[in-house]
């Protein structure tokens, strides 16, 4: 006898730290016949939080979303509990944001069409028109071209957000899109967006970071990808990832193992986050990573 289709969930959730609540989230998947495949926690001991990733799952036909819901809220009430459940098959609705240099763009778009990033890319949107990236195939994918200036940058933005209705998307990503965000815009987008940011030590802000760093002799360059707040390049840390220089290397060099930094770290922050590995905590993540 062969065993039908089952349904995987996530259920992450965040509470004050008491005892019990692993034996209480355990006892209540069990009762309704869940198997759970992948347990992470985490206990805050400075804030007295505790945080938890759940992977379960159930036997098709056996228990529905809506009694695993109750559950949940019943848990909830009990450990004065915030929770989010989805399902691995459910795929979030993305909308790419890109200004003129398009490799971590590219990045998403391969990682997306070989089923390495589990979404649904339903918009690219960029303050340059689509010649600029006339070597690029989008598969299909819906071209925004919205130039701004200081006088349009309202309404841009509110065409950015009438986009985003239209096309229900769930997460915005601004993969090297050099434009700031107002702070309406960023705050309507919290928790939603995330930004792939280059970071050095020390850090350089302004035009032509990696000459900056080439000029004053850094020996590690890296990139943070975060979620965007109203504080510039200041929002909740995901991934960060850094790389050893020498002296040997020219900027062109940095500019190139940037490239190659900021792809890698946007792209394992994508990811964290549609898979449910991330919950925002103050000013910071707790990442459960893979």
């Amino acid at each position: 006898m062969t065993e039908g289709v089952k349904t995987i969930y996530i259920v992450t959730i965040k509470c004050p730290n008491r005892p019990g609540i692993v034996a209480g989230i355990s006892h209540g998947l069990a009762e309704l016949g869940a198997n759970i495949t992948e347990a992470q926690q985490f206990d805050e001991t400075e804030s007295r939080q505790f945080f938890m990733r759940v992977v379960f799952e159930i036997q098709d036909g056996t228990t529905d979303r809506s009694v695993l819901e109750e559950e949940f809220m019943r848990l909830a009430h009990e450990f004065d509990m915030t929770w989010s459940l989805t399902t691995t098959a459910r795929r979030p609705r993305v909308l790419i944001l890109v200004s003129r240099f398009d490799h971590c763009l590219v990045d998403l778009l391969y990682r997306w069409r070989i089923g390495e990033l589990a979404i649904d890319p339903v918009g690219i949107i960029s303050n340059h028109p689509r010649d600029v990236y006339k070597n690029l195939d989008f598969g299909g994918i819906p071209f925004h071209y919205l130039p701004i200036t200081p006088d349009t940058k309202p309404a841009q933005e509110a065409r950015i957000l009438q986009i985003m209705d239209d096309s229900r998307a769930e997460l915005v990503v601004l993969a090297r899109y050099m434009q700031i965000l107002s702070n309406d815009m960023s705050h309507r987008l919290s928790g939603r967006c995330i930004n792939i940011h280059h970071s050095f030590l020390p850090g350089f802000k302004g035009a032509r970071p990696y000459h900056q760093a080439f000029a004053r002799g850094v020996k590690l360059i890296g990139a943070t990808a975060h979620y965007v707040t109203s504080d510039l390049d200041e929002g909740p840390i995901i991934e960060q990832d850094v790389e050893r220089i020498s002296h040997a290397d020219t900027p062109d060099d940095l500019v190139r193992k940037g490239r190659d930094i900021e792809r890698r770290v946007l792209a394992r922050a994508v990811r964290y986050h549609i898979e449910r590995r991330t919950i925002i905590t103050g000013h910071k993540t707790i990442v459960f990573t893979s």
